[in-house]
């Protein structure tokens, strides 16, 4: 399970703006890198333009997951994964990332922002923190543990049948 990119952008019209992004490319060589960022930044765009405000989606691309979330206010954020990656984990971290972001820059600067002009550093931490959705979500550690609790109890029984 990998997370790749973290953007954020307002859905303007005719084009959606990049106001922030984070990115991990350290999984590809090092010369793909610069053509990956590029390729992720070019479709989370492609993306948020395509979707309505108010919607979420999931969209394969190449191999890859890209979940969008558009909201009413045209503040989008958009999460590339590998297709392992959890479809929550993913919108509960575009809300968490969209909610903070609004909350630190002002709404005006949404359709006239850049990443040189958008001062908002939690991405890369958010990107970070999310890589293991375990970890960074309740609702995961709560089924990794139920999940880690059936095999522990499914062994018991076996060794108990066997023991008969």
């Amino acid at each position: 399970m990998r997370l790749y990119s973290l953007s954020v952008l307002y859905k303007g019209d005719p084009k959606a703006l990049l106001l922030r992004a984070a990115y991990d490319v350290s999984t590809f060589s090092f010369f793909q890198r610069t053509s990956a960022q590029e390729f992720m930044t070019f479709t989370s765009q492609l993306i948020v333009q395509r979707s309505a405000e108010g919607s979420r989606a999931s969209v394969k691309e190449q191999g890859y997951l890209c979940h969008v979330y558009v909201r009413n206010d045209s503040l989008a954020g958009v999460v590339i994964a590998d297709s392992e990656y959890p479809s929550r984990v993913a919108f509960t971290l575009l809300e968490k990332v969209l909610d903070d972001f609004s909350k630190q820059v002002d709404s005006v600067h949404w359709p006239v922002g850049s990443p040189d002009t958008i001062h908002y550093t939690a991405l890369d931490r958010y990107l970070s923190t999310y890589q293991n959705p375990r970890e960074a979500d309740p609702m995961s550690k709560v089924q990794a543990e139920l999940d880690e609790t059936k095999i522990i109890l499914a062994r018991k029984q076996n060794s108990c049948c066997a023991v008969m």
